[in-house]
C-alpha cells in the first residue's frame, strides 16, 4: 500500500469511527492484509474487502457505504461529459461552458425525458449517470462565498423533480404487465434510489473541494445507533424497530453476566480466618457471605406528546423486551393525564401492534392536549403511588418541556422518595436544556437527569440499570 493510499485508508477508518462504526486495531490491520492480495483497480472488490474486515453489523453498512464513496469516489472531478449542441464535449460542473451549453428549460425537459425512461426500465447505470448530470447541470451554487457549499443535491432535485415522474413510470410498468400496487411500489423505490444517487454525487463533489474528512463530519448522517430519535425519518424508525430485539438480547446477556459476577457477597472474615488455621494461618481460601437476591421492579412514566413520540416508542419497546430481566415492569404514559399501559406489553405481542395500541391510547393521556409535567406527577402520586416501593426504580422519559405550567417539583420529590432509584431520560441535547419552556435543571435537582438521544446512549443506560 503506497503512502497516499495508506493516508486515505487511515482517514477512512477515522471517519468510520467518528460516525459510530467501531473499528479495532486488529480489524484495521486485517483490512490492510486483505488489500495485499487484491487488485486496486477493482473498486467493488476493495469495497467488499473493507466491508468484510471492518463492518460487524448490518445496521452499520449504509454508513460504511456512504463514507467509502467519499474517500474512494467512483468519479473524480466533473465525472461525466455532456454533449454540447455545437458538437463539443463539456464537463458537467464547468462554469466556463462554451456558448450554447445551458441549463435552461429545454435541457431540463430533455433530461427528465431520459430519466423517466431510465426509471421505467430500471436501468441503474443510466440512473447513476443521470444523477451525476443532474447535479452537474442544476446543482451548482455559483457565486457562493468562501466556506459555503458550492453543490446542492436539493437544488438539483428541486429542478429535476423526479417525484413528478412517478405517474409516467407507473404507466410504463402497467403496460409491462405489473399490477397497480406493484407498479407504484416499484416506481417509488426507483425514484428514491435516484434521489440517493444525486445526494451521493453532491457529497462527492463537495469532498473533492473541501476534503472527504470535512464532508464526513458535517454531511454524513450518523449510523443507526447514533441517530437522534427526534430526527429519525420513517425508514430509520422502521430499522430501529428491527434493532430493538437484537439490542435487547445483547443487553440481557450482559446484564445476566454482570449479575452473576456480583453474586458473591462481602468477605466473611470469621470463616476465612478459621479456615486458615489448617494452613498455618495462611488464608488459601476465602469465604463470602451470601448476597441477598434482588431483582429491580421497574416503573416507567413516559411523556407521549408529539415532540418526543419516537423516543418514547423505542424506550418503551426496549424496556418491554428486557422485562424478563426485571422482577416486575409497570408502564404509564402521560401528556397532561396519566394512563397505565402495562397491559399493552403482552408476552409475544407484535411490536407493530404494540405501537399501534400505544398511539391509539394517546388520547387517554391527554385532557387538554398540552404537556403538563406538574399535573402528571401530581396525578401519579395521587392515583398510582402504590406502584412505587423500596424495591422499585422509577424511570421518567421526556424532554421536561411543560408549557410554562406549574412544575409541582414537590410531587416529583415525593415519588423519588418512595422509590429505590429514580432516573430521568431526556432526548434533548444538554445545550437545549433550560431553553424556552424546558425545566430540565429544575427537575434535575430532584432526580438524576440523563441525556438519551439515540440507541447507543439508551443501551449504555439500560446496561447499568438492573
Amino acid at each position: 500500500m503506497t503512502s497516499g493510499l495508506l493516508t486515505t485508508h487511515l482517514a477512512f477508518v477515522e471517519g468510520l469511527r467518528g460516525a459510530g462504526v467501531p473499528v479495532s486495531l486488529a480489524e484495521d490491520l486485517d483490512a490492510i492484509a486483505a488489500f495485499s492480495v487484491l487488485d486496486w483497480g477493482d473498486r467493488e472488490a476493495i469495497r467488499s474487502a473493507y466491508a468484510a474486515t471492518l463492518v460487524k453489523r448490518r445496521a452499520h453498512r449504509p454508513t460504511f457505504d456512504t463514507l467509502f464513496d467519499l474517500f474512494f469516489p467512483r468519479l473524480v472531478g466533473d465525472g461525466v461529459r455532456v454533449p454540447d449542441p455545437a458538437g463539443d464535449s463539456v464537463p458537467t460542473g464547468s462554469t466556463d461552458a462554451p456558448r450554447g451549453w445551458t441549463d435552461g428549460p429545454s435541457e431540463l425537459a430533455e433530461l427528465r425525458e431520459r430519466l423517466a425512461a431510465a426509471l421505467a426500465d430500471g436501468d441503474t447505470d443510466l440512473m447513476r449517470a443521470l444523477a451525476v448530470e443532474a447535479v452537474g447541470r442544476f446543482g451548482a451554487m455559483r457565486g457562493r462565498g468562501p466556506g459555503l457549499s458550492t453543490w446542492s443535491s436539493y437544488t438539483a432535485l428541486q429542478r429535476v423533480s423526479p417525484q413528478t415522474l412517478v405517474d409516467q413510470v407507473v404507466a410504463a410498468l402497467l403496460a409491462d404487465g405489473r399490477s397497480d400496487d406493484e407498479a407504484r411500489r416499484t416506481a417509488g423505490r426507483r425514484v428514491g434510489a435516484f434521489t440517493a444517487l444525486a445526494e451521493a454525487d453532491a457529497r462527492r463533489r463537495l469532498a473533492a473541494e473541501k476534503g472527504a474528512a470535512h464532508v464526513a463530519e458535517v454531511a454524513v448522517r450518523p449510523g443507526l445507533e447514533r441517530l437522534d430519535f427526534t430526527s429519525a425519518r420513517k425508514d430509520d424508525l422502521a430499522e430501529m424497530r428491527r434493532e430493538i430485539y437484537p439490542l435487547a438480547r445483547r443487553l440481557a446477556t450482559r446484564m445476566t453476566r454482570q449479575r452473576h459476577a456480583r453474586r458473591r457477597g462481602p468477605l466473611d472474615v470469621r470463616r476465612t480466618v478459621r479456615a486458615s488455621v489448617s494452613s498455618g494461618g495462611v488464608p488459601l481460601a476465602t469465604y463470602h457471605r451470601p448476597r441477598r437476591p434482588h431483582r429491580t421492579e421497574l416503573v416507567v412514566l413516559c411523556d407521549v406528546s408529539g415532540s418526543v413520540a419516537s423516543f418514547a416508542q423505542f424506550t418503551l419497546l426496549l424496556v418491554w423486551a428486557l422485562s424478563e430481566q426485571f422482577g416486575k415492569v409497570r408502564a404509564f404514559t402521560f401528556v397532561d393525564q396519566v394512563h397505565e399501559v402495562t397491559d399493552v406489553f403482552r408476552p409475544g405481542a407484535d411490536p407493530g401492534e404494540v405501537l399501534a395500541q400505544l398511539a391509539a391510547r394517546t388520547a387517554h393521556a391527554a385532557r387538554w392536549g398540552r404537556t403538563d409535567y406538574g399535573r402528571a406527577f401530581a396525578t401519579f402520586a395521587d392515583q398510582h403511588a402504590d406502584a412505587l416501593g423500596p424495591r422499585s426504580s422509577l424511570l421518567v422519559l421526556g424532554d421536561a418541556r411543560s408549557n410554562y405550567s406549574d412544575l409541582r417539583v414537590e410531587a416529583l420529590a415525593d415519588l423519588a422518595g418512595r422509590a429505590r432509584h429514580t432516573w430521568w431520560l431526556n432526548p434533548e441535547h444538554p445545550r437545549h436544556w433550560d431553553t424556552g419552556d424546558s425545566a430540565a435543571t429544575v427537575y434535575g435537582a430532584v432526580v438524576t437527569m440523563v441525556e438519551c438521544r439515540n440507541l447507543a446512549q439508551l443501551s449504555d443506560f439500560v446496561r447499568g440499570l438492573a
